[in-house]
């Protein structure tokens, strides 16, 4: 679903594909939408759900003002925006985008401008979403995609550009703010209505939403760049008869995989090759996902999860097979993610310092604990507070949950084995990690292991390693957001003394918090 209610230019999203400097303006406002055929005011970014595609070329600046006209007191009235993926260099880093961590967020009626450098040859499939509370949620997220014009795989697909995105949601009919209410209240993370693709979904005795079309024409191969947006769900991507050539995880080219399932964490992305080498017909996308128990919300049904796959030629009706879960028993050949190599090896360096981080629950509420500390966003950002001087971990609060580290120093970080009944999406901001173990299995892996920003932890056990040689404060949290919001987070502050070095914000950027605080509570 699009629905377009800003007035910017069309123009100012068509991003040239060989330009050094791409200005891009999104209009933060609230919109009517019914993605999943229920109606209901939104947090989007120009008007639409999902917001306008950025795409950009490898070596390009993004240079992406933001201005915020929310108005409706249902959701939260500020905003901030994260660009999911990106590598951002330490003389960057106030432009981060994690509210209380590497700034404070955009007030109503304010705007402003990030500029992201892309850094360190970095391509491939990211995504941009509100990074203050559980903002997204509300639907404020779309696709952004640096292409490379020397794709190492490109000889493997013959067709890569708008219409090959994916991008799989969770999806609400509620707004934010009385969800977290019920969340705070119950300890109960509220459970889906819905999940979308590409913006459209069907829900229990709804209306019966037109699915997603992809287009395709026999003989072709075609790159698919899948994106789960989710605050939650785990979604299961297949599409019938066909096979799907895993190319890209999070932005790291891959040694071409073979699979027809492929499990997908929220905040996680992979690029598929797929040929369409099937009779001229259509054939079912399953995106079926899991998220908490779904009797407690009787509108999802997770079947009705899904697209089309429409060969050239085809009559534009639904696929005359039924509508499944996908691949499953003998015929199931899933993604196990353990097996994912890098195109280019690249070996795990030995680890200078190791850090243990035990998730537990407190039983019966909305609080999350990281080694017996729920994260509490500061009143002053944590990029801030290095800025002013801070040297050590007695200069954050406790709550801030902050890990001080040296620069240019490998760091190992271990999750321990977990009976949770959720996978725990662990996203660290501005960098990516070698993941050593992934939980899907007992391997260690330091020879080549998978370079990714988003692994689930739990199950089995999950270890990564991270360089600290990008210094600066860097989120690292749950992207289950509910979660996130309930304390499941961490800041791994590297590098203080070259952090303060090589940082000099904007006055735009210093402007931003005593706005912010000076903001009444209905308008933060």
């Amino acid at each position: 679903m699009k629905l377009l209610v800003s007035t910017v230019s069309a123009a100012l999203l068509a991003l040239p594909v060989f330009s050094k400097t791409l200005p891009i303006t999104l209009d933060i406002v609230n919109a009517q939408g019914a993605p999943d055929g229920f109606s209901r005011s939104m947090v989007t970014a120009n008007g639409t759900y999902p917001g306008p595609l950025i795409t950009a070329t490898k070596g390009d600046t993004l240079v992406v003002t933001i201005n915020n006209k929310l108005d409706d007191d249902t959701m939260r009235r500020s905003t901030s925006l994260d660009f999911d993926g990106i590598f951002v260099n330490t003389p960057n880093s106030f432009d981060e985008g994690s509210s209380f961590v590497t700034t404070c967020p955009v007030a109503p009626d304010a705007s402003y401008t990030y500029t992201i450098p892309l850094v360190d040859g970095q391509a491939g499939t990211f995504w941009y979403h509100s990074q203050l509370s559980v903002q997204y949620v509300d639907g404020l997220r779309g696709a952004l995609i640096v292409y490379d014009p020397e794709d190492p795989l490109k000889h493997l697909y013959d067709v890569d550009d708008e219409n090959t995105i994916w991008q799989v949601g969770d999806w609400w009919h509620n707004t934010t703010l009385p969800l977290l209410a019920g969340y705070v209240a119950t300890g109960i993370v509220p459970v889906s209505d819905s999940g979308t693709f590409n913006g459209v979904g069907r829900y229990n005795g709804g209306p019966d939403v037109p699915f997603h079309v992809v287009n395709v024409v026999q003989g072709t191969r075609y790159r698919f760049r899948i994106i789960n947006t989710s605050a939650r769900n785990v979604f299961t991507i297949s599409i019938d008869s066909h096979n799907m050539t895993i190319i890209e995880t999070d932005g790291t080219p891959t040694q071409p995989m073979t699979v027809n399932s492929i499990d997908m964490l929220a905040g996680q992305r992979h690029s598929i090759v797929v040929e369409a080498n099937q009779p001229v017909a259509n054939y079912w996308i399953n995106a079926p996902y899991v998220g908490g128990d779904p009797t407690r919300n009787l509108n999802q049904n997770a079947t009705l999860s899904r697209a089309i796959l429409r060969y050239k030629g085809a009559p534009a009706e639904d696929p005359s097979a039924p509508m499944s879960l996908g691949p499953a028993g003998a015929a199931l050949n899933a993604l196990v993610e353990a097996n994912l190599r890098p195109l280019v090896a690249s070996p795990a360096p030995e680890a200078d310092i190791n850090i243990t981080l035990n998730l537990v629950v407190t039983a019966g509420k909305a609080q999350w604990n990281v080694n017996n500390v729920s994260y509490l966003a500061p009143e002053v950002p944590t990029l801030v507070k290095i800025l002013e001087g801070a040297n050590s971990a007695d200069d954050f609060n406790v709550t801030e949950n902050t890990f001080v580290l040296p620069a240019n120093k490998i760091v190992q970080v271990i999750f321990p084995p977990s009976i949770d009944d959720e996978a725990h999406p662990f996203h660290l901001h501005g960098n990516n990690f070698w993941l050593i173990k992934s939980n899907s299995s007992e391997e260690i892996n330091t020879q080549n292991p998978i370079k990714r920003d988003v692994a689930g932890v739990g199950s089995t056990g999950t270890i990564m390693r991270f360089s600290t040689a990008n210094p600066g404060p860097w989120f690292f949290h749950c992207h289950i957001f509910w979660h996130f919001q309930a304390g499941l987070a961490t800041v791994m502050a590297s590098g203080l003394e070259e952090t303060r070095k090589e940082v000099n914000p904007t006055k735009a950027w210093d402007a931003l918090c005593p706005a912010y605080d000076a903001l009444p509570a209905d308008l933060q």
